[in-house]
């Protein structure tokens, strides 16, 4: 992997945040001192050492002087330094390491190109924070890290993930943390070694001779005695002497009043309120109190709250005077956390009901020159759930409510909008909230009030479409064609879809540019439900529109739908190989995101299952429809449903449970027409258990009535046939099913089966070697056994023959001892066979098992979980034979898998 470079070319870099959201340079920049500022030389010579360990923390109280001192030291450093102002506001994982990787470019050491970015505000893949360790250990010198007001970083997840790159990047990072409280990393490893510099509060505080070097920049020259004793009073708290200093500016005494000043929180906040607040313009005093529910400004965004034109002087006028509003650079500002809060409670007790105003009027100004985030924030602060529903519809982002990306947060955002909100927009809201966890009553009652209402307006229009109708009608196709999905309903998916495309046309071009996964949404849900009905072609054109769309992280999930879909129509035709291909690049296109898990329908998981079982590989199966039930998938459809009863029961019926299996083929799906492949395999199931339970004539009645385009139903009932003695009739119905087309293995390796069964009572042992000899080599391509353990023993004397035995050996039978190995003696017991082959990831576990590493060790060191190394140890054991860890090694080395 290359390194991280100086002057190297820079890697193609987003200019978005995980939420679609520009990046706030502001929170790059290192942050400007004040005229009063006090540069104390002990300290910077501390923070030298920063630049010999690897981490260094400077942490004390809110106002304690961090952040300037900081800043300070980065700003006098002759390399570059990469500063990061954390937001409480918008830290989760994906969202923290986004704005880190743009620190690093921001700085001019851009990680390289192969790192990539989160895509999910909320999750970061761990390849990414392995691949930017590795990077950053490859530098010739370290990039220095500043991570300011680090303590808003809560999320514990985020300080494992941050100490995994502090410690994998060895020299080639110096991490910096500026915070209020201890933060949640392994500090006692780093003392331990002398790897930590650390700067207290003990070490912050002031001085009295620092003291009285502080208030002569305010222009008070007092004794160092009167500054010893504010010192004392203020423990050297740097926030505290300042409000001491500007307060005794105005004082006929300074000395006295710094005696007398007091410095716990109530009296900070009455000296806030008095004396700095009270100090301002009564337009000062307005615009402070009203920009106190804002994170950061600008002038004109303070303007819409104040209804004046003043702002811009106002702020520059206080940022001057250091009345607690900082300056962010390109001509944004925040206030003092300590005086925004204070300023924000005192709102709330002298103008009771303005608040609410002041968050319409900011939800108001940003829907047209600010985020859709911020904007959809300030609207529900206000309890204005029709402006904030009718933000998101008008934006063509209702989408995002199913793409994994913003869908917990939109769904958190509007868990507060109450029955009195009434609009289209809003009943809109309410239908995708409900549908996307797949509550049908509600969505869909939701859903008929949205239709009832667009279809109003239209009415009261009188010819022309009111703003934001076409965006409004085309977000309730989308809802449309999912209620079609999750009902079953092709023809209802069908309209949608049909109606989806021509209202795209009224829809300005730029909204649909912005948001791609609305056709890629719109086809995934048809692809569905064509598939539901059977219509394999027609789904397939439309699951492959899907896939081949842009966007990136928007259309991750309609796309990984789309694949594991494609996957499940392959697998019914019989091609597991290609089927898992599929359902794999399918895991892979959101996991490369980051996305949750249960973002999606999890319908790749079974058809990885379903592929389990034909290989014979039950334990897979079992972990992964555990693993699918556990994830909690909203996405419930009739697709689903069916492949879950699909994939159980098969499983349950090569476990032997055959009254379970039954149970399980019959899952109860509601939907508005029947799919024909889904009755079609239950119909197979149900009859294989009888089959196996003795009795032939029922499995054979059970397929009569399945459609003849049903391949592997023909093979069942021909199988059925032959059982209840009629091999005639079996081989007519074998001679239906056709080899070409796109019948796949899975199929035609059971038809060979029948057929050579056919063959061998008949006494045609050269014909049944012959179409043994065909099954086998079909099946080994795809790794089929279960097919031949289906077939009964009739097949066993065969397999032993030449040169079936050849065929067989290694996958479906055990292949022959290593020539080295020792001699079994009489009354040995020789070694269980492995008729199994171990998978990749499993030899990977046996592989470290050898090196005698715990589960715990094995899951670190291949990125998995616990549970997931579980998993793997069990199909393990069960392919080798043992029960214990050190058999499974000795198995292993026996028969040179190690």
């Amino acid at each position: 992997m290359a390194g991280l470079e100086e002057n190297g070319p820079e890697p193609t870099t987003s200019c978005a945040d995980p939420e679609g959201d520009p990046f706030l340079h502001t929170r790059f920049a290192i942050p400007a001192r004040p005229a009063t500022f006090l540069r104390r030389e002990r300290l910077v010579t501390h923070l030298d050492q920063a630049l010999r360990t690897p981490l260094t923390m400077v942490s004390g109280a809110a106002g304690a002087g961090k952040t300037l001192l900081a800043a300070d030291w980065a700003a006098r450093e002759d390399r570059s330094v990469a500063w990061l102002t954390n937001d409480a506001t918008a830290q989760g994982c994906g969202m923290f390491w986004a704005y880190f990787l743009q620190a690093l470019s921001a700085s001019g050491v851009p990680p390289p190109a192969e790192v990539g970015s989160p895509a999910d505000a909320s999750r970061v893949d761990q390849t990414l924070l392995t691949r930017l360790a590795a990077g950053l250990s490859d530098r010739d010198r370290p990039v220095i890290v500043v991570l300011d007001e680090y303590d808003r970083v809560t999320a514990p997840e985020i300080a494992e993930q941050l100490e995994f790159v502090l410690h994998h990047a060895g020299r080639g990072m110096r991490l910096i943390l500026v915070t209020r409280t201890e933060p949640l990393l392994p500090l006692h490893r780093y003392r331990a070694v002398g790897d930590m510099t650390e700067i207290r509060a003990a070490e912050l505080a002031f001085t009295p001779e620092e003291a009285a070097e502080l208030l002569e920049l305010h222009g008070l020259r007092v004794p160092v005695s009167a500054a010893r004793a504010l010192v004392e009073r203020t423990r050297g708290w740097a926030a505290g002497l300042r409000l001491c200093a500007l307060a005794a500016q105005e004082s006929p005494d300074p000395e006295t009043y710094l005696k007398e000043f007091e410095v716990d929180r109530t009296t900070v906040a009455d000296f806030l309120l008095a004396e700095v607040l009270k100090r301002q313009s009564p337009e000062a005093q307005d615009l402070l109190l009203r920009v106190s529910v804002l994170d950061r400004f600008g002038p004109e965004l303070a303007n819409a709250l104040t209804g004046r034109t003043d702002a811009e002087s106002v702020l520059a006028g206080l940022h001057r005077e250091n009345a607690f509003v900082e300056y962010l650079g390109h001509d944004r500002y925040r206030l003092h956390p300590l005086f925004g809060e204070i300023l924000h409670a005192h709102l709330r007790m002298r103008s009771p009901g303005l608040e609410p105003e002041l968050h319409r009027r900011a939800a108001a100004w940003l829907r047209d020159s600010g985020s859709l985030a911020e904007t959809l924030g300030h609207g529900a602060a206000a309890g204005d759930w029709e402006f904030t529903a009718g933000a998101l519809v008008d934006d063509l982002a209702i989408g995002q409510l199913f793409t994994g990306l913003r869908s917990d947060h939109l769904a958190e955002l509007f868990s507060g909008m109450g029955p009195e909100a009434t609009s289209p927009a809003t009943d809109l809201v309410r239908a995708a909230r409900e549908l996307a966890r797949s509550d049908l009553d509600h969505g869909l009652a939701h859903l008929r009030h949205a239709e009832q209402s667009l279809a109003e307006e239209d009415r009261t229009a009188a010819g022309e479409s009111p703003p934001g109708l076409a965006a409004a009608r085309l977000s309730h196709a989308l809802l449309e064609a999912l209620a079609g999905r999750l009902t079953g309903s092709p023809a209802r998916a069908e309209t949608a879809a049909e109606t989806a495309e021509e209202l795209q046309q009224e829809v300005p071009a730029q909204l649909l540019d912005a948001h791609p996964e609305l056709a890629a949404l719109l086809s995934t849900h048809l692809g569905s439900t064509r598939l539901w009905a059977g219509r394999f072609d027609d789904a397939r054109d439309a699951l492959s529109t899907a896939v081949a769309c842009s966007g990136g992280a928007s259309t991750a999930l309609p796309r990984e739908e789309s694949l594991g879909h494609l996957a499940l129509i392959d697998y019914l035709n019989g091609w597991p190989a290609r089927a898992e291909r599929k359902a794999l690049a399918a895991i892979t296109e959101t996991e490369r995101f980051g996305l949750r898990e249960e973002s999606g329908s999890g319908i790749e998981l079974l058809v990885l299952a379903a592929v389990a079982v034909d290989r014979n590989e039950l334990d897979r199966a079992q972990g992964l429809l555990d693993t699918a039930a556990d994830s909690h998938h909203a996405m419930r459809d009739p697709v689903m449903r069916a492949g879950r009863a699909l994939a159980t029961a098969r499983l349950l019926l090569a476990r032997g449970e055959t009254d379970a299996a039954l149970e399980a083929a019959e899952p109860g799906v509601a939907a508005d027409v029947v799919s024909p492949w889904s009755e079609a395999h239950k119909a197979l199931v149900t009859s294989a258990a009888h089959l196996a339970e003795g009795r032939p004539e029922t499995a054979a009645e059970l397929l009569q009535e399945v459609p003849g385009d049903q391949p592997a139903c023909v093979v069942g009932a021909a199988r059925a046939q032959l059982a209840a003695g009629r091999p005639v009739e079996a081989l007519g119905l074998l001679d239906r099913v056709r080899p070409e087309g796109r019948t796949g293995p899975a199929v035609t390796v059971r038809a060979s089966l029948v057929r050579a069964q056919a063959a061998d009572r008949a006494g045609d042992s050269a014909t049944a070697r012959r179409l043994v000899g065909h099954a086998l080599h079909e099946a080994r391509r795809e790794r089929l056994r279960r097919p031949f353990l289906e077939a009964g023993p009739w097949i066993r004397p065969l397999l032993g023959t030449v040169p079936l035995r050849g065929l067989a050996e290694g996958w479906l039978t055990p292949g022959p001892p290593p020539c080295d190995a020792p001699r079994v003696r009489p009354g040995d017991q020789p070694p269980a066979p492995v008729v199994e082959e171990l998978s990749g990831r499993e030899h990977d576990v046996l592989e470290r098992l050898a090196q005698m590493m715990s589960t715990e060790e094995i899951a670190a060191d291949l990125y998995v979980s616990v549970n997931t190394v579980k998993t793997h140890l069990k199909s393990v054991f069960r392919k080798l034979g043992v029960n214990r860890r050190h058999d499974a090694v000795h198995r292993a080395r026996e028969l040179r898998l190690l």
